[in-house]
């Protein structure tokens, strides 16, 4: 009889028996099926357009775009192009980054300047970039700063409001507990709101790592003497559609680059989190 009851028990509680199996696909089998897609595109791509489904001067053949990459990258031809692209795009990732963290924080803990500035600042974000292009064109002229205005204005909302969302989502409770502990207003910042709004603002600046560089190249192929938007722009003017092509794969092959190490540094602050792997 005991036997019996015991093997019931054991029967009944089958998560005490087996270990929990780990759902979810691992790292390498992601950036394998990842690979193959993009070979796989690539593959159909230059297949539609060797048997002419796909006109090759609107849409090149992708070993002809490789082709003329390798003879940039070769010659040497776009590194002062990218060198400038890349310094713009700093710049305005880092002024619009810093200064939508700061003004985000600070109206999320002092709600009367929230709601003093709110609706100007809905009424900037509504504002279409594209129309200051021009301007800042005009303000600061064809040097880097007039790319770097308008990349600013990009990367600002979105780190912002990401940063704005973050912090007042914050539990209530955790601050509560804290003050009851003693935690000073920069204690509170410091161990509270920045650990617990860190995954909204990273999730802002995967986002913003690609405006700030589309910020510059749009600045670039609207007015300039040097930069990947100017090297895109001179191939379009002369109907050099692998040109544009090859300038775009460049933009997008350092674009993912830097997010690898964007996702790089995430990992490294918030390795604190506990990970979810069921």
């Amino acid at each position: 009889m005991s036997t019996t009851t015991e093997r019931a028990g054991r029967d009944t509680n089958p998560v005490r028996q087996r270990p929990r199996r780990k759902s979810g696909v691992t790292g390498p089998g992601v950036r394998a099926g990842q690979i193959g897609l993009t070979v796989l595109v690539l593959v159909a791509w230059e297949l539609l357009c060797r048997v002419g489904v796909i006109d090759d001067f609107f849409f090149p053949r992708p070993s002809e775009i490789l082709k003329t990459v390798w003879e940039w990258v070769g010659s040497g031809f776009v590194f002062p192009h990218l060198l400038i692209t890349l310094e713009e795009s700093a710049l305005a990732f880092a002024t619009g980054a810093a200064a939508g963290l700061l003004l985000g924080f600070l109206l999320a803990r002092v709600r009367f300047l929230e709601q003093l500035f709110e609706p100007f600042l809905k009424m900037f974000n509504a504002l279409p970039r594209v129309v200051l292009a021009p301007i800042f064109l005009l303000w600061f002229g064809l040097g880097i700063w007039s790319k770097v205005a308008f990349g600013f204005t990009l990367v600002f909302f979105i780190v912002f409001f990401n940063t704005l969302e973050g912090v007042k989502s914050v539990d209530r409770v955790l601050i509560d507990n804290a003050r009851m502990l003693g935690a000073s207003e920069r204690q509170l910042l410091r161990h509270v709101f920045i650990p617990s709004a860190l995954t909204w603002i990273f999730s802002s600046l995967h986002i913003s790592v690609g405006f700030a560089i589309t910020g510059a190249v749009v600045g670039e192929y609207l007015g300039a003497s040097a930069g990947m938007g100017y090297a895109i722009a001179q191939a379009q003017g002369v109907f050099d559609t692998t040109g544009v092509f090859a300038g775009m794969f460049i933009l997008m092959f350092v674009v993912l680059i830097i997010d690898l190490l964007v996702n790089r540094v995430e990992r490294h602050l918030l390795r604190w989190r506990p990970t979810n792997n069921g």
